[in-house]
């Protein structure tokens, strides 16, 4: 099983690095007149794989397995080249409504038990002044 195991992500990995390479992350120059832009972008991804031996009333030993992969390419910024002038000239993007809910969640997660402790001690103050 190691061997097939070992082959399918092998696999996997090879055809990742098919698709993603340095030109990629640093993208092909694009000459505009005098000024030359380089892009630039992020790129994430993942994979997972695995596979197991499967019992056989015969003597063939059988393998099931399966492998699985994703990237996202994310452009960032372009370097701009202008005779002896460098710059990097970020690239302002909104970020998406699933990141922009994930990075509230600790701030209403502290508002909502903000507001639990405050019913608690109001409540007390009310049981202490009856």
């Amino acid at each position: 099983m190691d061997n097939n195991v070992n082959s399918l992500l092998g696999v996997s990995m090879e055809k990742i690095k098919e698709m993603v390479d340095v030109d990629t992350v640093v993208g092909t120059p694009i000459v505009t007149g005098e000024v030359t832009l380089i892009p630039v972008s992020k790129v994430t991804y993942g994979f997972a794989g695995g596979g197991s031996d499967l019992p056989s009333k015969s003597n063939h030993q059988l393998f099931g397995g399966g492998s699985g992969a994703g990237i996202t390419v994310t452009p960032i910024a372009f370097i701009s080249v202008s005779g002896t002038e460098v710059r990097l000239l970020p690239l302002i993007s909104k970020p998406d409504t699933v990141d922009s809910l994930i990075s509230k969640i600790p701030d209403a997660y502290d508002m909502v038990t903000g507001l639990i402790e405050k019913r608690k001690k109001d409540k007390q103050e009310k049981e202490e002044q009856a």
